[in-house]
């Protein structure tokens, strides 16, 4: 029986430094490279991390067995307290295993569920790196890019046909146009109009699609950043933000509460689209983009995107851009003048992520359709 013990004992500090290396990589100044690391979760990665806990708590178990239930010496409390700990460290070890492959949107990548989600549901990924499919005989089809933010990409949207550019692409007819997808979750203007020079299709419509935060490198550019929330600083205990960061179950609690106060992003939106040395800036920013559809002879349409949430602010910030485009006669689509036919918590993809729900993406896609019909149809 001691012999199995030490057995167990010398398995359970081998699965332990395996564990280690896993979950703690960066203390051994290791990193995992895969495609796409930091934004996804490596399912290999979660599988051999979730085989090491198993593992051990199989190891605990073992001991238990031997050291408690088939030692007639073992004294009675200290067996009954043993009882209920392999109980515990079992319920918490198989929900940690569980938690390892269960996905949530969130609004960026920083939990852990939602680097799972997107390791799931965040394909395909052209050669060009957008969530988008590649295009049959796009040679002959009208080609209508599509350029954007993470509202673009469809974040937070589990199939692709449910962003507002593919359904565009069905009512148009997919045998008439190939509409590319050029969103990027995080990008701001000046990263939409570097992205649209560099795409090897040149459109022949072109769909911006403009959220409030797209003002960012303008503001920067004026030392007005968004507040850095750096996730786990708001943890006092020592060591337990290192724990809540790398394991999945304390994670996944983590991020179902706000760690962002709204008002930061309010008070930055607000000052940036007041601030004229950042306005001006921003609207030669947004003229490139005008300036660059119409030497493709590419009818320009915008569709203005508030924050889902706070619907009548976003359009106080914005009015300045949605007036900018109107003078220059570019059909915009203010999608705040539709959405009370939504209810609000049906506009977002869940409670933590504020991204446009399916049923938004396809209120884009009517009002879109119906704007280019009152145009040269595409």
């Amino acid at each position: 029986m001691t012999s199995k013990l030490i057995t167990s004992f010398v398995r359970l500090i081998f699965l332990g430094i395996v564990a280690f290396f896993l979950f703690f990589p960066d203390k051994l100044s290791i990193k995992f490279d895969y495609p796409y690391a930091g934004l996804v979760d490596s399912f290999y990665v979660r599988l051999a991390k979730a085989t090491s806990l198993l593992l051990i708590l199989i190891e605990l178990l073992r001991m238990f067995y031997y050291g408690v239930i088939k030692n007639p010496k073992s004294n009675k409390i200290i067996a009954n307290i043993a009882t209920l700990g392999i109980m515990v460290v079992w319920l918490v070890g198989i929900l940690e295993i569980a938690f390892m492959f269960i996905s949530q949107s969130h609004e960026g990548d920083l939990s852990k569920a939602s680097q799972i989600w997107f390791a799931k549901y965040w394909k395909p990924i052209t050669s060009e790196g957008y969530r988008d499919f590649p295009k049959s005989n796009p040679e002959q089809k009208k080609k209508i890019l599509v350029l954007g933010d993470s509202f673009a990409a469809g974040h937070g949207l589990e199939n692709t046909e449910d962003r507002f550019s593919d359904q565009l692409e069905k009512k148009l007819g997919a045998d008439k146009v190939a509409v590319y997808n050029l969103g990027v979750s995080g990008s701001d203007t000046r990263d939409e109009f570097e992205r649209l020079q560099k795409f090897p299709v040149k459109p022949e419509v072109l769909v911006l699609e403009y959220f409030p935060n797209d003002i960012e490198k303008a503001a920067r550019d004026a030392k007005l950043t968004l507040a850095q929330f750096q996730p786990y600083d708001d943890i006092k205990m020592p060591g337990i933000g290192s724990l809540v960061m790398r394991f999945y179950l304390p994670n996944y609690i983590y991020w179902q509460f706000p760690h962002m106060p709204p008002a930061s992003i309010t008070d930055f939106v607000q000052k940036s689209y007041t601030d004229t040395t950042i306005l001006n800036p921003h609207l030669r920013d947004l003229q490139k983009i005008v300036d660059y559809a119409r030497q493709h002879n590419a009818p320009m349409y915008v569709v203005m995107v508030p924050f889902l949430q706070n619907v009548e602010k976003s359009n106080g910030y914005t009015k300045p851009i949605e007036e900018f485009f109107i003078k220059q006669n570019i059909p915009v689509v203010r999608l705040s003048d539709y959405l009370g036919t939504i209810p609000p918590k049906e506009r977002i993809v869940g409670k933590n992520d504020g991204h446009a729900s399916a049923k938004v993406n396809a209120l884009i896609a009517e009002k879109l359709y119906e704007k280019m019909q009152q145009s040269p149809k595409p």
